[in-house]
């Protein structure tokens, strides 16, 4: 059999939305599957050089694998009113060249962050340092993402919704996209058409089973939040509208590409529908 790799993030919705293929419910002929998971960053850089075959990123990475990459039309993360949250010091007023603490250069939210302040500092950090970073003072305020907007400390405050920039700067009613999944190039077609098939599977019958599936991931400390907090959480990031790409959400990707190439960030305007496996490839062929 062969030995499939899943590269995803330690964030809960990314584990939620692969364990219905690590726990048996899902398979594919002839495939074994295994899983990593690393921060969202390292994946993303890990992609740039091409060390996975499947790999979850950040939307905003996207244009800059596109040649080796074609985007997956599942695990799909997008905000719908809600998103990372820039955070501070309650009480505490931000300079024009504040500090502040990225989950990564190669992040949705890194970009639309340097987009919107583009005269802050940046440093970059694992996500689950930033909280204590600004906490400690080392940073004047940071960008949360995953599960760190619904737990955050107390005596942090909300500076700004990533929800309300992305508006701003979509200019219409969008989801924000935040992040999916993306196959190499150098795997046959139509095995790349069965690999989509089966994650696409995974999600629906992770959400079928949302409940049961959520009670052993909790069982078995696979994540990192409680019972309630998990509920809530897949709610907004491993929902229905992860299952596969809606037109709304290819509008969404599009435009996070054009502003992104507006502001300087890629080379080139992408437009997500061109690099999708094509799918009725394999319907042809047998046909």
């Amino acid at each position: 059999m062969k030995k499939t790799l899943i590269a995803h993030s330690p964030d809960a919705d990314d584990i939620f939305m692969y364990y219905a293929i690590k726990f048996g419910w899902v398979d594919m002929k002839d495939t074994k599957f295994d899983n990593i998971a690393e921060d969202i960053q390292t994946l993303n850089e890990k992609a740039l050089r091409g060390e996975y075959e499947i790999v979850a990123i950040s939307f905003a990475l996207y244009p800059h694998i596109k040649e080796d990459y074609a985007p997956l039309r599942t695990a799909v993360s997008f905000g719908e009113g809600y998103g990372p949250k820039v955070i501070k010091k309650k009480g505490v007023k931000l300079k024009r060249n504040f500090k502040v603490a990225l989950s990564g250069e190669h992040t949705t939210n890194a970009m639309l962050f340097r987009i919107a302040y583009p005269d802050s500092r940046v440093t970059y950090m694992n996500f689950l340092e930033i909280e204590q970073a600004v906490l400690d003072g080392n940073v004047d305020a940071g960008v949360l993402i995953h599960e760190s907007i619904l737990t955050y400390d107390n005596n942090l405050e909300v500076e700004k919704e990533m929800w309300d920039i992305w508006q701003e700067l979509a200019g219409k009613e969008l989801p924000l996209p935040l992040g999916g999944m993306a196959i190499s190039r150098s795997i046959p077609l139509n095995k790349a058409i069965e690999y989509e098939a089966t994650l696409t599977k995974a999600v629906q019958v992770a959400r079928d089973h949302k409940s049961k599936l959520s009670q052993m991931l909790l069982e078995r400390d696979l994540v990192r939040i409680d019972a309630a907090t998990l509920d809530k959480y897949l709610e907004l990031y491993a929902n229905d509208e992860s299952i596969t790409l809606s037109q709304l959400q290819y509008k969404a990707i599009d435009k996070l590409f054009e502003i992104g190439y507006k502001h300087g960030f890629y080379d080139s305007l992408v437009k997500v529908e061109d690099f999708m496996i094509p799918a009725e490839y394999k319907e042809i062929r047998n046909s």
